[in-house]
């Protein structure tokens, strides 16, 4: 008779693994059996139970299923939310252990994947704030709550509509928020009111799955200014619905000052290809820095820590020692934020960015503040680096590259390489593809200092400034 190897179960469970140390990501590590093993939601110095969730040739990942051993740097999260909602996953780290290995991510990267050496890392810069310092937030509706283990033993007949934040891997499943951590008031005022007046009137929470119901996503952004936008997405053209809610806003609320809202029938909440609609008040908010103004509207970007950023970008003009006489050429600049910057300490400030609206926020960020030596451009960088635009303004000086997490394609690292600024100040969101296009310019540069800034307290992101220096 035939024998059959008895299968293991796909999902095994790995007993009293001592955690070792953070790793990439925000997971940590340990080991077994020559392998390692990435843990999500634990801490350096616990001893867990944990599930094996995927296997790959010389590493497992796994999450906790039983603790044993709670580790002693620990703290206490200040969240009811904690762990389910999928934001603010360090909350049980204390926040000096947070930067330490925020610190360790960015040398790790620089080291390992960029394989940079004799240059200056300097201490990381903490943010002041580590809770409520998001000035955006996007809440979403669901007619179908996540609930807990707690929630559903306790047998209670529970309200399942729902406003709140999506559960990690499930685009479906929304989790209620009662308090968030992460955005000033009235931030959660207006949440819990908007949920509230929705319940009281019956007013279709959506349905993700199904693709049907009213009320589909609730944005909230505040500004150092003082100004207030909300912005109110709905499935279906229902003005019935509708305008008494915003006109409920209206009045338990006026310090809204720029209120809008989206009918958005697509199969996403996504609107920047859709009508937004200025219900009330101005069609967009100011932020400030530096006396400078910036115009936000609905489909602007804006760092979403501003006090943070102010320091970012007084870092980056630090790190580009402007002295009035440099053209700079500003890469992926959005809105023109770091453009008219850094436009008094310069000539002239050539921006480029892909997203033509964003083009348009950055000239009109140049004129509200009678910033007259900034010229912006549309498309792709590398298409729009051209021997035309040098002739038109220029050769730069020095080059400001703050790209998306992807980091910059080949094909613009090739171009910078060709252009040969005498400096060039990398702001990066991911040390990981910062590091690999590090590599990529040590051809001709070299890497002189590196400063990591905490921009996200109780998360494991972290920005990354560089500056390097054409070899001569």
């Amino acid at each position: 008779m035939r024998k059959f190897k008895k299968k293991k179960h796909k999902y095994e469970v790995i007993p009293q693994l001592r955690v070792e140390e953070m790793a990439a990501e925000g997971k940590c590590i340990s080991r077994h059996d020559n392998l390692v093993v990435f843990i999500s939601d634990v801490a350096p110095g616990d001893v867990v139970d944990v599930r094996v969730t995927k296997k790959r040739k010389n590493y497992l990942e796994a999450v906790p299923v039983h603790f044993h051993e709670y580790s002693e740097a620990r703290t206490q999260p200040f969240c009811e939310h904690f762990n389910v909602c999928g934001g603010c996953k360090w909350q049980h780290i204390p926040y000096d252990t947070q930067l330490f290995y925020k610190q360790k991510q960015v040398n790790d990267n620089i080291e390992r994947i960029g394989k940079i050496t004799g240059h200056e890392m300097l201490p990381i810069l903490p943010s002041d704030r580590v809770s409520f310092y998001r000035n955006k937030l996007e809440f979403t509706f669901s007619g179908n709550a996540w609930l807990t283990k707690e929630q559903i033993d306790s047998g209670e007949d529970l309200d399942r509509r729902a406003l709140g934040f999506h559960v990690p891997l499930r685009f479906d499943k929304i989790v209620d928020i009662q308090h968030c951590y992460l955005q000033p008031a009235p931030s959660n005022e207006i949440r819990l009111a908007v949920k509230n007046y929705a319940r009281e009137n019956n007013l279709p929470f959506f349905d993700l799955v199904k693709q049907e119901g009213f009320l589909r996503n609730l944005i909230i952004r505040t500004a150092n200014t003082g100004d207030l936008m909300v912005i109110v997405q709905v499935f279906q053209d229902r003005p019935e619905w509708l305008i008494p809610l915003l006109d409920f806003l209206r009045q338990e609320f006026p310090q809204i000052s720029s209120l809008h809202y989206v009918i958005n029938s697509k199969g996403n909440e996504t609107f920047h290809d859709l009508e937004v609609v200025c219900y009330h008040g101005d069609p967009y908010i100011h932020e400030q820095m530096e006396g400078l103004r910036f115009r936000v509207g609905p489909k602007s970007f804006y760092q979403t820590n501003s006090e943070q950023t102010y320091n970012l970008y007084k870092l980056t003009r630090e790190f580009a020692v402007l002295n009035g006489h440099e053209t700079v050429y500003d890469l992926y600049t959005g809105a023109g934020t770091i453009a008219n910057f850094v436009a008094r300490s310069a000539a002239q400030v050539v921006g480029i960015e892909y997203v033509a609206s964003a083009i348009e926020d950055a000239k009109i960020n140049s004129q509200i503040n009678d910033i007259t030596n900034t010229h912006f451009y549309a498309g792709d960088m590398k298409d729009v680096l051209t021997h035309d635009l040098f002739a038109k303004h220029g050769r730069p000086d020095v080059i400001i590259t703050d790209p998306p997490r992807a980091g910059m394609h080949p094909d613009v690292v090739a171009k910078l390489l060709e252009v040969k600024a005498s400096r060039i100040v990398y702001v990066s969101c991911n040390p990981a593809t910062q590091a690999r296009d590090l590599e990529m310019l040590a051809d001709l540069y070299d890497v002189v200092k590196i400063q990591p800034v905490d921009m996200f307290p109780q998360t494991y992101h972290v920005e990354s400034v560089a500056l390097l220096t054409l070899r001569s």
